[in-house]
């Protein structure tokens, strides 16, 4: 099982590469509680705090597919750096003047959510340059998919050791420290400086005129209300079975489900349509909310957690491949970027749909609300299975280094190769 996974990292720049963009994203995967924390320890209301969190993933939500297009149109440097710095530096002028003036916080906290650099989308674009063939490359999307659920399941808890260990205010900037100096040794890493988008046509939509991306991420909307839904659902189940210890149990079940199905299902080369496939993970995935609504005692509930993450990393590690798939030649970065951007506002979506729902009908018809968004999710790949299965040339495996005589592989991939 292991032996994919070790030889996409035994590939030369692999492990740099992943690891520098997993820590260059710790500002964004830690950004809601370290803000939280430091309103409160300011002396801010959960008003204002949730207002701040809430500001920072619209300006995220906007600055990734922007920033995206961005690095198509004039290479990774000389978007990611500058976009990094000036986040790391809006996040520090809100650590050191704090909650007042209020419109400083807002605009630094803005700032700093816009600006930040998409190293998620900029590292799917290097892979194929990086490993050359197709398979190592959907490998490489699946260990890209487990790496993440690591993250953000390690990086609440490393603002939490800032804190402990010195302050809010600490957290807040140790942790965009750490950040940029993953951003910086990504993008002078020489596959990020070679690299360069295929020339693409000039269109005011991007990468939004592929039908076949607006059908993706159509779909993966309502998979993240799916996963924004369950985190205020078992909020309810928990104040009724234990408290806040069986929330960070039901949150790690989650995680720890997407774990292991992230590993087996990139422990094996799939065949077949990967359309075909989004569909039945979907539909597994859709399957195993279900049982949540049953709501048994904290360690059943636990396990049931844990079902319910199994297919979430398979999930996403295919609609990576068909991102790939269907990307406009020359706007790989944005489609990437758009992805993570839609997931992201379909969670804030979900996290806002539960609260009303939870509070007129208690947990049961919250954990009801992932199943029914994960439904719709299947209709929507379902309805548009012919737009996704169409062969579509990929636009990622464009690059410079097509040119490159000392490759190994020609990283060029066709519509008719293995999914």
């Amino acid at each position: 099982m292991a032996a994919g996974y070790l030889e996409i990292l035994r590939a030369r720049h692999a492990v740099r590469l992943l690891t520098g963009t997993l820590v260059g994203r710790l500002p964004n995967a830690t950004a809601a509680i370290a803000i939280m924390l430091f309103v409160r320890a300011e002396g801010g209301s959960y008003t204002l705090a949730g207002g701040l969190v809430a500001l920072y993933g619209v300006a995220n939500a906007v600055g990734q597919p922007v920033l995206g297009r961005l690095v198509d149109l004039y290479g990774q440097p000389r978007v990611q750096l500058p976009a990094g710095i000036l986040s790391g530096l809006a996040m520090a002028v809100f650590a050191f003047t704090g909650v007042e003036p209020l419109p400083l916080a807002y605009a630094a906290v803005a700032a700093a959510g816009l600006f930040t650099p998409p190293l998620e989308g900029g590292l799917r674009a290097l892979w194929p340059s990086v490993l050359g063939k197709e398979d190592k490359v959907h490998t490489a999307y699946a260990l890209d998919a487990i790496a993440q659920e690591v993250m953000f399941t390690v990086g609440p808890l490393l603002v939490t050791l800032c804190v402990s260990l010195w302050s809010e205010r600490a957290a807040l900037i140790v942790l965009n420290v750490i950040g940029l100096l993953g951003a910086l040794s990504v993008v002078v890493s020489p596959p990020s400086r070679a690299w360069r988008s295929a020339p693409r046509a000039a269109h005011w939509l991007g990468a939004l005129r592929s039908p076949g991306l607006l059908a993706l991420l159509a779909a993966f909307l309502f998979v993240g209300i799916a996963l924004g839904s369950i985190t205020v659902a078992s909020v309810s189940y928990a104040d009724g079975h234990g408290g806040d210890v069986v929330y960070g149990w039901l949150m790690a079940g989650i995680g720890l489900g997407a774990l292991v199905g992230g590993v087996f299902y990139g422990a094996r080369q799939w065949t077949g349509d990967p359309a075909r496939r989004l569909q039945v993970l979907v539909a597994l995935l859709a399957v195993c909310y279900l049982p949540l609504t049953l709501m048994p005692g904290a360690v059943a509930m636990t396990s049931l957690t844990v079902l319910a993450g199994v297919f979430l990393a398979p999930a996403i590690a295919c609609a990576f491949v068909l991102v790939d798939r269907h990307a406009p030649r020359g706007t790989v970065t944005e489609a990437f970027s758009w992805l993570v951007t839609t997931f992201t506002v379909g969670a804030s979506v979900g996290t806002g749909l539960a609260g009303p729902v939870v509070e007129a009908g208690g947990a049961l018809w919250g954990f009801a609300v992932p199943a029914a968004a994960g439904g719709v999710s299947l209709v929507v790949l379902l309805a548009t299975g012919r737009v996704l299965a169409a062969a579509v040339g990929s636009a990622v495996v464009a690059s410079s280094w097509e040119n490159d005589p000392n490759r190994a592989v020609e990283p060029r991939f066709s519509s008719g190769d293995r999914a």
